[in-house]
């Protein structure tokens, strides 16, 4: 039996649902100006996974990477959420 695709299923589920909350908690504490940190995040991945002989672990390394780039649009859709009030507006946002 094969078991990668399984692992990698659960392990990009569990990715995603861990990148979830760090964009809400990013967008509240330091607004939509931390796109960059997502971006590198995104780019180190991107490049770790090109590097890793292994292909499970090369594999998650790029869903974080993809995961860190659709971040930075989340964290532009999460602006607009709080916005129209559904999310608290935090201390990362300029007045």
């Amino acid at each position: 039996m094969n078991f990668t695709g399984i692992i990698v299923g659960i392990v990009t589920f569990l990715i995603i649902g861990v990148f979830h909350p760090i964009v809400i908690k990013a967008e509240y504490y330091l607004g939509v100006r931390c796109w960059w940190i997502f971006l590198v995040a995104g780019l180190l991945a991107g490049i770790l996974s090109l590097l890793i002989g292994n292909l499970i672990l090369s594999t998650i390394s790029g869903v974080i990477a993809f995961s860190s780039f659709w971040s930075i649009h989340e964290l532009k859709q999460q602006r607009e959420r709080v916005r129209k009030g559904w999310f608290p507006e935090g201390p990362g946002h300029r007045r």
